[in-house]
């Protein structure tokens, strides 16, 4: 750990808000591979980009291709996987950006992490509900298949758990419109500002 400090920027989340027209805040979509995180994502995207509010996406398998492309599957590497994810998003929330984050972020552990380095008053929890069933006969990737050929090994679902959250701050289910979702979920952000 560095002990150089960091360095005191003259312009503040204030005045940045103020600039901008709209206050910073993490949207972080969780659920197993298949619930439909990147499509709500993109949804909310759009209708923010509709109200001029330009938010950054922050997708699993982007920062698994570049950033975290050093980190297999296991616990710890999951658990490092969402503590530099976190760090980033901070850095985001402190310049003044909404993120959108898409990660299937399984566990408690890995939830009290995010917010323990975000802050819990900064994020908008979105839990996408879905059933193991559902998920397996979307299987956009075809990644439930190779898991249970054994292809891959530590996949969320099939041989690794997913905890339910005792929290979140919305919950879209699997047959939900994503449209209207979007809708309800945009209009948080928007509300933040009044």
């Amino acid at each position: 750990m560095s002990n150089l400090g960091t360095f005191n920027f003259t312009n503040n989340l204030v005045t940045k808000e103020r600039i901008k027209g709209y206050k910073p805040k993490v949207i972080w979509f969780f659920g197993l591979s298949g619930s439909g995180k990147s499509t709500l994502s993109n949804e909310v995207e759009k209708f923010l980009l509709s109200k001029r509010i330009f938010p950054v996406q922050v997708d699993a398998d982007d920062l698994r291709g570049g950033l975290n492309s050093d980190l297999g599957f296991s616990e710890i590497d999951r658990t490092e996987n969402i503590r530099r994810v976190s760090e980033v998003v901070k850095l985001l929330f402190n310049n003044g950006l909404v993120s959108l984050c898409s990660f299937i972020t399984p566990t408690e552990e890995m939830r009290t992490l995010i917010n323990k380095i975000v802050g819990n008053e900064n994020i908008i929890w979105v839990y996408l509900s879905a059933p193991l069933e559902i998920c397996e006969k979307r299987d956009p990737k075809g990644l439930y298949k190779k898991a249970r050929k054994l292809e891959i090994k530590n996949f969320t679902g099939i041989s690794q758990d997913f905890e339910p959250p005792k929290y979140y701050d919305i919950v879209v289910n699997y047959n939900d419109n994503p449209q209207k979702s979007a809708i309800l979920i945009s209009d948080l952000i928007l509300k933040i500002d009044e």
